[in-house]
């Protein structure tokens, strides 16, 4: 693979930086967000994109770009549920 890998650090980075963006916040639950963030390095790291790791791959990596955080489901799943299938973004305040 000749991406680069990425920690834990740069992914709750991002993922921060990417909640904040969107006006959503983390999980504040600290056990379930370090699973989904170690879940995220895991799959970039091992197929070079952050596929969700609450959802299965199918190996098609055109259908499975859907499911590469943050997936194509997590808006409407926020603004049904207050947060996504992984609970890792909910709804702002």
């Amino acid at each position: 693979m000749t991406e680069e890998t990425m920690d834990e650090a740069d992914m709750l980075k991002w993922a921060k930086a990417y909640a904040h963006k969107q006006g959503f916040l983390l999980n504040t639950e600290e056990k379930q967000l370090n699973t989904v963030i170690k879940g995220l390095v895991r799959n970039k790291n091992k197929f070079g994109r952050p596929y969700c790791p609450c959802r299965l791959r199918s190996g098609d990596e055109e259908k499975d770009r859907a499911i590469e955080c943050p997936c194509a489901y997590h808006k409407e799943e926020i603004a049904t549920q207050g947060q996504c299938h992984c609970n890792l973004y909910f709804k702002g305040t």
